[in-house]
């Protein structure tokens, strides 16, 4: 049955929508996803908010969609922009399309079989396909929040702990002023005193 539900009206900068489920994410939950547990400690004091995500789903039915929208605040944990916890989809071939309104970051994309990474712009106007089999992260290396919607399948679910114990192989940290893709390990044992094993 068709209403006027299916039609909605939002704000790029501020993309929150009424009735929705809103999920909140502080520094606090993301323990163990920052790559320098030092500067993660050091920033635990303030706690600060680093995104909000708005659901908005009004069917269930296996072919129906899912939209969410993302709010990412700008920031750092010493030289590692802030990000969500990232996911693969409990659906694993499920894909999703992101969405960029507004704002500067980019897509952090990881195949589950061969571990491949590519990182993929998104700002305002820009499209990143996700596919199946694929874990995804977004990340803000702006000076402004980081706003962007991203279109599932109801069926997709989320698994988060597929990442909590393996978590990205790479990580983009600021080199010389700019986002820079590296490898997590390498990043790691860089930080680690000589001496020191």
């Amino acid at each position: 049955m068709l209403s006027d539900v299916l039609s909605l009206k939002f704000n790029p900068l501020v993309p929150e929508v009424k009735d929705a489920e809103i999920s909140e994410k502080h520094l606090s939950d993301l323990k163990g996803y920052f790559a320098d547990e030092h500067a993660y400690e050091q920033l635990l004091s303030e706690d600060p908010i680093l995104y909000r995500v708005s659901t908005w789903e009004i069917a269930h039915g296996d072919g129906d969609l899912i939209c969410g929208f993302g709010i990412l605040q700008p920031g750092k944990v010493g030289d590692e922009y802030f990000f969500t916890k990232g996911h693969y989809h409990e659906w694993r071939e499920a894909a999703e399309i992101y969405v960029g309104l507004s704002g500067e970051g980019y897509m952090l994309l990881e195949h589950e079989t061969n571990k491949e990474s590519k990182l993929f712009p998104l700002s305002a106007n820009r499209i990143v396909y996700v596919p199946g089999y694929t874990a995804h992260r977004t990340i803000n290396v702006g000076t402004i929040p980081l706003t962007y919607m991203g279109i599932y399948s109801v069926r997709a679910g989320h698994d988060y702990g597929a990442l909590v114990e393996n978590n990205f192989r790479k990580i983009l940290v600021a080199r010389d002023g700019k986002p820079t893709l590296i490898d997590r390990r390498e990043y790691a044992n860089a930080r680690i005193p000589k001496g020191v094993s």
